[in-house]
């Protein structure tokens, strides 16, 4: 529902990502620690380190961060790229590696040309 949009990000891919109030409370409720954390998961998603294929059609953007309110942590965050795309999830990972051998990677900064 359209009143529940908290924010909405550009990907790098150009598309509009929805963050609903209902999917933050899930967040939230899921990693309780994300709480607070709002802006690394928006910066994470316009600001990609890399962005990875899921297994299931989403997408997967990583950044590291080397200070969060738990530790040095790499923000994971999953939603749907594509017109009218929204947020899935989103948790911290001390082992982003774990993560990038699951699929492939999508976009990171060299391939901008």
């Amino acid at each position: 529902m359209p009143g529940d949009v908290l924010y909405t990000v550009t990907s790098v891919f150009g598309n509009t990502i929805r963050i609903t109030a209902t999917q933050w409370v899930h967040v939230t409720e899921a990693h309780d620690y994300m709480s607070g954390n709002m802006d690394k998961i928006l910066e994470t998603l316009a600001e990609p380190e890399r962005v990875i294929a899921g297994q299931h059609g989403e997408s997967l953007a990583l950044r590291a961060y080397s200070s969060t309110n738990i530790t040095r942590k790499t923000a994971v965050v999953v939603y749907r790229d594509k017109e009218d795309g929204f947020l899935i999830t989103a948790f911290f990972t001390s082992k982003p590696d774990r993560i990038e051998k699951k699929g492939i990677v999508l976009w990171s900064p060299s391939q901008e040309g």
